[in-house]
């Protein structure tokens, strides 16, 4: 008698805030499924949650057209080798998380091929590129979203989906203590801290970092004992890091870089200087009056801002649907008016209350049990692809 083969689940992230979506997501469905085996592309979190790694995850973690270009025939023979794997050896499911110019083209031929597809975290067609729901219809069987308003334009279109909430919001404490959050990072009850945020991409991290460095000297040079705290998520962004304070002869600022520790970093600032992407959410989600900023090359910025249908790119503005927190783009990100923005911040604690009230508003409507509601809309897809 042959043993059964196991229950195989395919899952793709493409950066470390999908990495932490993804991990959370294997244990949702390893709950109900305990005999299930995850396989795919992911980061450290995602392989601790016992999925075993195809490829390294850094190998997606791109963005921008020109980057994309630049890396397009690797990534292009990945997602062709991966979805061979997968196609002669089918999982029960495939789920992509996020990355969606990888997974979206990934799940359509998984699907053509008969294998079940679902999509964590939709891609922004309410922000820009709406055209992309064609595509998705006919790659994905069933989208989770995690804001409230994407439920709406999937039931318009006619493709399932299933609101369940952003996992972010019941892993990060609302307003956690500042002085606790200090202490533990060894930083001076008093100071004025700052944290930096430059982006999780080492592309993010080549664009954002001198603007940063520069910003955080004017900072200083208003507020001489400001503390700045600078988490990086690898080596390769924090030696990228550490090479623009060279470069930018900042060696004299009071700065420390941290290796991880995001989440601690927010919870000790005052505010928080970040490139536009999920660590805005975090911020926004832990409490921490923020200023968002974000370059790309010039060609992919002329590219996306003809195509954008909202004003703003921040995830809190966003959520709120109006300039709460100020974000400057492109040519506004400055060093002078980025300080500036910290500046403000730091010394209106009305602003300060007000902001931190609105984010805890986001906090708890975010906050949907999503373990439960993730597995409740794909442990079904699991069972009846598994009986087909």
């Amino acid at each position: 008698m042959t043993a059964a083969a196991p229950l195989t689940i395919g899952v793709v992230a493409g950066e470390a805030s999908g990495d932490l979506l993804g991990a959370h997501l294997i244990g949702a469905l390893r709950a109900r499924l305990p005999e299930a085996r995850f396989t795919g592309i992911g980061g450290p979190r995602m392989q601790s949650a016992g999925m075993e790694m195809l490829y390294p995850m850094e190998k997606l973690a791109v963005r921008g057209y020109v980057e994309v270009l630049r890396h397009y025939a690797e990534i292009l023979g990945i997602r062709r080798r991966l979805a061979a794997r997968f196609i002669e050896q089918p999982p029960a499911l495939f789920v992509g998380v996020d990355a969606p110019d990888f997974n979206l083209d990934l799940e359509l031929k998984l699907k053509a091929a008969g294998i079940r597809t679902a999509h964590f975290v939709s891609p922004s067609i309410w922000a820009w590129r709406g055209e992309r729901i064609d595509k998705i219809r006919r790659a994905v069987e069933h989208m989770l979203v995690i804001f409230p308003f994407e439920q709406e334009i999937y039931d318009k279109a006619g493709i399932p989906a299933t609101y369940v909430g952003h996992p972010l919001a019941e892993m990060l404490a609302p307003s956690p203590d500042r002085a606790a959050a200090r202490e533990q990072l060894r930083l001076p009850i008093a100071a004025k801290v700052i944290v930096l945020l430059p982006g999780s991409r080492l592309s993010e991290v080549g664009q954002m970092a001198d603007t940063f460095i520069d910003t955080a000297r004017q900072i200083a040079a208003a507020i001489p004992d400001a503390q700045f705290l600078v988490p990086l998520v690898n080596r390769g962004t924090r030696d990228l890091f550490e090479t623009a304070l060279y470069r930018r002869e900042a060696g004299a600022l009071n700065l420390t870089i941290l290796f991880g520790h995001g989440h601690e970093a927010m919870a000790a600032a005052d505010v928080v200087l970040a490139a536009s992407g999920t660590a805005t959410l975090e911020a926004a989600l832990i409490g921490r009056p923020m200023v968002i900023a974000y370059r790309m090359p010039r060609v992919s910025w002329w590219i996306m801002s003809n195509r954008r249908y909202q004003p703003y790119v921040g995830l809190p503005n966003i959520l709120a649907g109006e300039f709460i927190v100020p974000e400057f783009l492109q040519d506004e990100a400055t060093p002078e008016n980025l300080s500036q923005a910290v500046l403000n911040l730091l010394f209106d604690g009305t602003a300060r209350t007000r902001l931190e009230a609105r984010f805890a508003a986001m906090a708890r409507e975010l906050r949907q049990d999503s373990a439960e509601r993730m597995a409740s809309a794909l442990v079904p897809m699991v069972r009846i692809g598994a009986a087909a």
